[in-house]
């Protein structure tokens, strides 16, 4: 038997794992594990306190900008004479005893608004008529929006 053939059976006999560099990939020391655990720790809690931020940004935007409690839909238009038109709406909202208000405008061939007025929607009236002037001659009207601060001046009270 050569001394090389002798060599590896040795090796084979043995059980023992070679020696690693030292240094070269880490320890198993206590101390290496102490600092993973501390990580791991930090890792939830930062975690944590992304989720609870995500969910109030996601609350949040929800209530503003989630279905409106008041809002208006055209039913129809009318062209009337010296540049005006009448509009109707249909008015939903979720507490029908509370006044509201809504702005209509209307708009010219070129899409630019060249009217506008507030409606006062009073508190269980749900189709509401109106006339707006215009500036040119108009072309369609629509509905700009819907709230339930009714300022003074539009207020019966």
């Amino acid at each position: 038997m050569s001394s090389e053939q002798t060599a590896s059976a040795k090796s084979t006999e043995k059980s023992e794992r070679p020696s690693l560099p030292e240094g070269r990939y880490g320890s198993s020391h206590p101390a290496n594990r102490r600092k993973r655990t501390v990580r791991g720790w930090r890792m939830w809690v930062f975690g944590a306190i992304a989720l609870a931020v995500s969910i109030t940004v996601t609350l949040v935007a929800y209530g503003n900008l989630g279905q409106a409690p008041i809002e208006a839909q055209r039913v129809g238009f009318e062209e009337k004479p010296g540049n005006a038109m009448e509009i109707t709406i249909d008015v939903q909202r979720g507490e029908p005893d509370r006044p509201g208000v809504c702005i209509v405008r209307v708009r010219d061939i070129s899409g630019a608004e060249t009217g506008r007025k507030e409606i006062y929607v009073a508190p269980g009236e749900e189709r509401l008529s109106t006339v707006i002037r215009s500036i040119g001659r108009p072309v369609t009207a629509d509905v700009y929006g819907c709230s339930y601060n009714v300022p003074e001046y539009l207020s019966t009270t």
